[in-house]
């Protein structure tokens, strides 16, 4: 089971920054999880919230206003080398981010990449403008994973990031079959850690990697 730190490692930097990317990498984590959206001039800045504190929303905003610490993709992708980055597409209702993903992803092909989103239609966006780029569907509460596994199979996507709670062995073990990776989200508690890793799913993503390695590499 593969650890991925959520926004990097947020217990001692703050998240999505260069930071807390490098921090991950040093820690042993096998991945990260981060955000990205665009600017007004188009960059791709890594970034969970619509807006950025004190400064405004990142879609108004030029690359020349964001503040330090707040990166963009090329420069978050620097610091994860080495590492599997999982690229959470912010959907912003069009095809214009996802497509620039994609773009932006190409020119790191030996890089291990794969885009997530809640959004369906960004990722087929994604993939219609890269049909080699892996994505997968994230979900929330109350999600029918069955369904949702039986939709992404067809759809002939890499795989699935459901929110832990509802994963069971079963799930699992159907995704296996079908060839679907599952990377729950975000599983923190050594209880939940040890769970996941018995169903035998492929990844975690977590708040507290720390512990998340120490429970993998106590088993």
């Amino acid at each position: 089971m593969l650890i991925f730190a959520h926004r990097g490692a947020t217990d001692r930097w703050p998240e999505n920054s260069v930071a807390a990317f490098t921090e991950a990498r040093r820690l042993g984590a096998d991945g990260v999880e981060l955000d990205v959206r665009r600017s007004a001039d188009g960059a791709l800045v890594v970034h969970h919230d619509p807006e950025i504190p004190g400064v405004g929303p990142v879609g108004d905003l030029r690359v020349r206003d964001l503040p330090t610490g707040v990166p963009l993709l090329d420069e978050a992708l620097d610091a994860c080398q080495g590492m599997v980055v999982n690229v959470e597409i912010k959907s912003d209702g069009g095809d214009v981010l996802p497509r620039a993903v994609a773009a932006a992803l190409a020119d790191r092909r030996a890089d291990s990449v794969v885009v997530s989103s809640f959004d369906r239609v960004c990722l087929d966006a994604a993939r219609s403008a890269d049909p080699a780029l892996g994505v997968a569907w994230l979900t929330g509460w109350g999600t029918d994973l069955r369904s949702l596994l039986a939709d992404a199979t067809r759809a002939g996507y890499e795989g699935i990031h459901p929110f832990y709670p509802s994963v069971d062995a079963e799930l699992v073990g159907e995704a296996l079959a079908a060839g679907v990776a599952v990377r729950p989200w975000t599983v923190n508690e050594p209880a939940d850690l040890r769970a996941m890793a018995n169903y035998g799913v492929d990844a975690v993503i977590t708040d507290r990697p720390v512990d998340a390695l120490a429970v993998v590499r106590g088993e």
